[in-house]
């Protein structure tokens, strides 16, 4: 059965389920999705919502951390919280015969999470000590100053998992506010897969969101891109330079021109072998053992950016050459041999996005999410197969802002002078 949107009422409030039926095995999948959440929400305490839903991951005070653990493993039920960067997220996977309980708990781990300070201590212990192995982490550690240097004073430019100083200030009040506030029915999309029909996902649908208050729908504010060009150089103990680079990119979701700039970026550099940057920072100077750019179009924000690792004696080398590359594609276009190849590659693909019932659903997911209707992709690929190298190059030659590149690099330590 195709994937279809449906909408499930609680409470006066209408809910959108995105749902599909696959009897293939008796196992019953659930995402319940609150939108103007994430990290993005953090305000002034970095690492908030990322920490809430660890915290949630400690189960219910009626059971503690273990007991409602154990009470997973013993029916083989999976559920867990994640905050991404607009999204708060519960996730649930039974099988079918479980999943009453498996909701049951659900609702238990809503109407009484474990929010006691002995949790939030051991959670933010396991968070810092996984930040400060972090630091050692140098593609990491070049990742988030690039974003704090695209994204300054923006919610964008902190990490979303927040820092040691930002987490300890964070208190259980905090965490209970966040938790409540974001979880809403006016923010919430359930996603429902598996062996079960759509009357039977609209009536267990509607016991889960029994569990929250209507709420308000929130705002999501957009943040751009800085379109100054800035660098960041920070010196590690390290035997590689680690330069990421980035840039603003003037697309919107939604953009009637997103099919172009997914033609375009897997030229440029998100194609592997055979894109531009791979061809000319490995293939033709020996650089790089690999070079990516891709670009980021969400609600919130949209940026071009990339990466790669080459020796410390080649970083100035291959930091001109990324310029020149982007320069030069923006300024030339591509060649119908290099659109041929990419569309080649991106309509032959396609089978293998959409072979799973958790591809399937999530792309219907982001098609709703993104405000375009339902079926959407394939369309896209109707016009991917039908574009011109003229119109594909007119696209290409207008986004002159991803030549703005502003660049964080990670290099060695300067050397200590001889006494």
């Amino acid at each position: 059965m195709a994937t279809t949107l449906d909408y499930i009422e609680v409470n006066g409030t209408k809910v959108p389920l995105i749902h599909e039926e696959d009897t293939r095995l008796p196992i019953i999948s659930m995402q319940l999705v609150f939108r103007n959440s994430g990290s993005i929400k953090d305000g002034t305490h970095p690492g908030l919502a990322k920490l809430s839903a660890r915290m949630m991951n400690e189960g219910s005070k009626k059971r503690g951390s273990t007991g409602f653990a154990e009470a997973l493993d013993a029916r083989a039920i999976h559920l867990s919280a994640h905050a991404g960067t607009e999204t708060f997220v519960f996730e649930m996977g039974a099988l079918k015969e479980e999943f009453d309980t498996a909701i049951a708990l659900l609702s238990e781990l809503v109407d009484e999470p474990n929010f006691t300070e002995e949790s939030l201590k051991k959670t933010k212990t396991i968070t810092i000590g996984s930040l400060t192995r972090k630091e050692n982490d140098y593609d990491y550690v070049a990742n988030v100053a690039l974003k704090s240097l695209l994204f300054k004073g923006t919610p964008l430019a902190h990490p979303s998992d927040g820092t040691k100083e930002s987490l300890e200030a964070i208190t259980l009040e905090d965490v209970r506010s966040f938790a409540q506030g974001h979880g809403e029915l006016k923010r919430a999309i359930l996603v429902v897969g598996g062996d079960i029909s759509l009357e039977e996902a609209k009536r267990k649908g509607a016991q889960v969101l029994s569990s929250f208050k209507a709420g308000n729908e929130g705002t999501l504010e957009r943040f751009e891109a800085s379109a100054s060009a800035k660098e960041l150089v920070l010196k590690r103990k390290t035997e590689q330079a680690y330069i990421y680079f980035g840039a603003p990119y003037n697309m919107n979701v939604g953009d009637a021109e997103y099919f172009k700039s997914r033609v375009a970026t897997f030229i440029l550099g998100a194609g592997g072998f055979g894109s531009r940057l791979m061809e000319e920072i490995r293939v033709k100077r020996g650089l790089a053992y690999s070079a990516y750019a891709r670009t980021s179009v969400s609600k919130s924000n949209s940026f071009f950016f990339g990466y790669l690792q080459t020796k410390l004696e080649s970083q100035d080398e291959a930091q001109q050459t990324v310029k020149e590359v982007i320069s030069e594609f923006v300024k030339n276009g591509v060649t119908q041999a290099e659109m041929d190849q990419a569309k080649k590659f991106l309509l032959g693909s396609e089978p293998l996005r959409v072979e799973t019932l958790s591809q399937r659903l999530s792309r219907t997911f982001m098609e709703y999410y993104k405000g375009q209707e339902i079926g959407y992709s394939a369309q896209e690929l109707k016009q991917i197969e039908a574009l011109k190298l003229d119109d594909l190059n007119t696209f290409i030659k207008k986004h002159t802002e991803i030549n703005q590149l502003s660049f964080a690099i990670v290099t060695e330590e300067d050397a200590p002078a001889e006494q």
